[in-house]
């Protein structure tokens, strides 16, 4: 089995996360509405779909705070034309990730991330992963410490601007 590399935490706090509650589980759906983003040349990164209840789900997605006039006109055009229940905005967050080779092969790379961040009272919006990164979006108030404490448990603190002591957590 392949030894991960864990070669740095990068975070991004330029994104928004926005959510279109309530939307009608039927095919077609996310289509029409990162179609209509994508016409717009908005850039959306992080998806999750929430599983159907009663025929209903959730949709997630991150995207820059850049964009977010052009796009909160499409999405809540495109909700109300699909007949979702509304959308929500969150400017308040943070992208922050693990990178390096061998994640794939690693499944306790993820599962140590997040006990890092649940020891230190992050709470975790969103997951994304790939075979050389594990990201989640945290509030932005949690993006320092998030990333101090995953550089300090994942041994990158060399070197490392965010080697200084971590802040006490309130």
């Amino acid at each position: 089995m392949e030894e991960p590399i864990i070669s740095g935490v990068v975070h991004d706090a330029s994104e928004s996360k926005v959510t279109v509650v309530g939307v009608p589980d039927r095919p077609g759906i996310s289509a029409a509405l990162f179609e209509a983003l994508a016409h717009a040349n908005v850039n959306v990164d992080m998806i999750v779909q929430n599983t159907s209840k009663d025929g209903l789900t959730d949709i997630s997605f991150t995207m820059p705070k850049a964009d977010m006039k052009v796009a909160e006109d499409i999405v809540s055009r495109v909700a109300k034309e699909i007949g979702a229940n509304g959308v929500t905005h969150d400017a308040e967050i943070a992208k922050v990730s693990l990178v390096g080779a061998g994640m794939k092969t690693s499944p306790g790379v993820a599962a140590k991330m997040f006990r890092v961040l649940a020891d230190n009272n992050i709470n975790i919006h969103m997951i994304s992963t790939s075979t050389i990164r594990v990201s989640v979006v945290v509030s932005a108030s949690d993006m320092e410490m998030a990333v101090r404490s995953l550089h300090t448990a994942f041994d990158l603190d060399s070197g490392s601007a965010y080697s200084a002591p971590l802040p006490e957590r309130k």
